[in-house]
């Protein structure tokens, strides 16, 4: 039962050490006017920062009035995640734990895939989940053995048809202290 599922939940994505953009042509538009790369790459950074901003607030809102069907789950995280996320808050909820407490990040975007159908965004993060514990909902005693600690996360985020990008796929990786 550990906190990290709902945060593990960030994505399995490849660890990278630095910024990788994706070189791409000049894009025409519908309205057949061209776009420019630089600033559609960082429009899709800042929507999946911005998205992965928002899970990790959804979770720990959710996490913490163990709701799992809390609506802004699905306002940032898709499938498979979304499922995972909400397995997990369910699970802490069958045990009589809840989340409780702050979670710090520090994103960063370590690869942008325009022209992959659908488009990603990879984005790599140190969790420092020391001061988000997993409790007993009745006396809020931590769950022995819930610990938090700093532990390299990666996440991906997708654009979906509706042109909303969102969380799909998570992992905390715990051998990966940061």
């Amino acid at each position: 039962m550990c906190l990290l599922v709902v945060v593990a939940a960030v994505p399995v994505a490849a660890c990278a050490s630095r910024r990788e953009a994706v070189e791409r042509p000049t894009a025409a538009r519908d309205d057949g006017q061209r776009t420019d790369p630089d600033v559609e790459r960082r429009a899709a950074e800042k929507a999946a920062l911005d998205a992965y901003s928002g899970y990790l607030a959804a979770s720990r809102t959710a996490s913490g009035r163990s709701d799992p069907r809390a609506p802004e789950l699905s306002r940032f995280i898709a499938d498979p995640l979304l499922t995972r996320v909400q397995l997990s808050i369910r699970d802490a909820k069958e045990h009589g734990a809840m989340r409780t407490g702050t979670l710090k990040s520090d994103p960063t975007v370590t690869a942008v895939s325009l022209d992959a159908k659908p488009a990603t965004v990879q984005i790599q993060d140190c969790l420092d989940t020391t001061g988000y514990r997993l409790v007993f909902a009745k006396d809020k005693r931590v769950v022995p053995g819930s610990g938090g600690g700093r532990h390299l996360s990666t996440a991906t985020a997708t654009r979906y048809p509706d042109g909303r990008w969102l969380i799909n796929a998570g992992v905390t990786h715990r051998d990966q202290p940061c």
